[in-house]
Order: C-alpha cells, then structure tokens, then sequence
C-alpha cells in the first residue's frame, strides 16, 4: 500500500496566518485519511505474515516550516503514525517506510523524475531496512 495524495493550497498557509479550523482539512487528509486507509488493508497483512505500507510526504514532512503551516503540522503527525507502524510491525516482517520528496517531482530531474522516485519506492520495499529515505538531501 502506497499513501500519497496531493494536499491542497489552503495547507500551504504561513503559520501566523493559520487558525484551527484551518488545520481541520489538513489533519483529515494527513491523519484521519492514513490511518482508515492502513486500517483497511493491515489485517490482510498481518494474516499472510508480510506487507508494505510506504508513506510519501514533501520536504516538510521531515522538517516543519513555517511558510506552509498546515502540511508540517499535520504531516508530523502522519510521519508520528508511520514511525510507530514501523517500529510495531517489523517483528511481523510488515514493513513500513517514508519516502520525502522535497519540493516539486520534476520530469527529467536527477532525483525527483517520476521514474527515480519509483525506483526509490521499490528499494525502500524490497530493501526493508530505512524508515524514511529522501528523494535528495535537504538543506537544514
């Protein structure tokens, strides 16, 4: 199972301009939307003793921002989920993984070319080792 959707621009909102109900859509996207979709699909795993679950967040997924509020704080949260499914499935040879892509997939890019970042996907499945791997290193 691959977790990814796109989020919205009112989640890119600068943190001082950012109210609660703001976050409300943010927190269903990158929260609530993970969690039904991993409870869908985990009991299957868990019966045939295997699986994958890869998350797929941008660059604020691993370092917050300021600048885009709603996506850091509710991908921390989702970053939080995977993290603990990681670290409660791997003894049941279910891995679980997140792959950051910071900023846009770009076609022909080195490193964010749809055929790269798919490549990256299938080694953080069939390699089963690193809970989060990054498209390219992010400056800090």
């Amino acid at each position: 199972m691959t977790y990814s959707p796109l989020p919205q621009k009112e989640f890119l909102r600068p943190l001082l301009e950012t109210t609660a109900q703001d976050l409300e859509g943010a927190v269903e996207f990158s929260i609530y939307g993970p969690v039904a979709a991993v409870h869908q699909v985990l009991q299957g795993m868990r019966a045939l003793g295997r699986g994958t679950v890869l998350f797929i967040n941008g660059g604020s997924g691993a370092r917050p921002s300021a600048k885009v509020a709603g996506t850091s704080i509710a991908f921390a949260g989702e970053s939080a989920f995977a993290q603990m499914l990681h670290d409660e499935l791997a003894e049941e040879n279910i891995h679980v993984g997140q792959l950051i892509i910071p900023g846009e997939i770009t076609e022909g890019s080195d490193t964010k070319d749809p055929q790269v970042l798919a490549e990256k996907l299938w080694d953080l499945h069939a390699d089963r080792k690193d809970f989060r791997v990054f498209a390219e290193p992010m400056d800090r």
